[in-house]
């Protein structure tokens, strides 16, 4: 009896064991997730994709995640003419699946903390000083494409991904954003006074041309008429506007005749 017991007992522990075991080699790698295996400490150069997997008893997989992460930051740098410039920026990245192995071997884990977010705030301060606070709010686009393309050369070292960026926000103190609002209100008077003037000068200008057109036209009327009045014309002109009535006074010139009453 204590034979058969104690057959049994190692059974149990020998099924246990093997249970224990095949547990031990067997991975479970999650979705949108690369698997890094290690070696009594080494970091084998290959990776597991999502899915089950075997591995040796004496060996640990690490999940690596490769999708499409977002971070955003609030943070402050200055411009080309030393003013503060504070911006809300996101960032959508994404680590290289194939080279996992690599940023866990060289970064670890907390690749954002170790290497992204020094990389935004380096970009955001590199671009920022390149421009005047004015050229950056009339120009953001660019301050965006230029942060955006300094960013994704240093992340590219790190086999880091830059999928996307835009910045959600950039403000200035409250005494600059005073004094640009002020500016622009003195440009827009500026602009309109500039603009009655124009108009005054080609209103009166226009009044003028047709003055002159209108002089032309009565000088031209005047000479064409002149010049078509014969000795014929003005004789029967004058003929049509008498009325029969003899002048009561005749003059040669010389001397006055008035005429005799009967």
């Amino acid at each position: 009896m204590n034979k058969v017991r104690k057959t049994f007992i190692i059974g149990a522990a020998a099924f246990l064991c093997a249970i224990m075991l095949g547990l031990l080699c067997v991975v479970k790698v999650p979705t949108g997730h690369t698997g890094v295996v290690v070696t009594f400490g080494k970091v084998e150069n290959r990776t597991l994709d999502s899915g089950m997997h075997f591995k040796a008893p004496w060996q640990s997989v690490v999940k690596m995640d490769n999708r499409i992460q977002k971070e955003t930051v609030d943070l402050s740098a200055f411009s080309k003419d030393i003013q503060e410039v504070r911006m809300i920026y996101t960032v959508n990245y994404q680590i290289s699946k194939n080279e996992a192995m690599t940023i866990y071997s060289s970064i670890g884990k907390e690749y954002y903390s170790t290497v992204i977010s020094p990389s935004v705030m380096e970009a955001v301060k590199t671009v920022s000083a390149k421009y005047t606070a004015e050229e950056l709010i009339t120009d953001r686009t660019k301050l965006a494409v230029g942060i955006e393309e300094e960013l994704g050369k240093a992340l590219s070292k790190y086999n880091i991904l830059l999928v996307s960026t835009s910045i959600e926000d950039i403000d200035f103190t409250d005494a600059f954003t005073d004094a640009v609002e002020a500016k622009q209100v003195a440009q827009q008077n500026k602009l309109r006074a500039e603009t009655e003037a124009e108009t005054k000068i080609i209103e009166a200008n226009a009044q003028a041309e047709v003055a002159r057109i209108q002089a032309d036209a009565e000088a031209y009327v005047n000479e064409t008429t002149s010049e078509s009045l014969t000795d014929k014309i003005l004789q029967k002109m004058y003929y049509d506007k008498w009325d029969g009535v003899l002048p009561q006074i005749v003059s040669d010139g010389s001397m006055i005749l008035a005429p005799q009453n009967n």
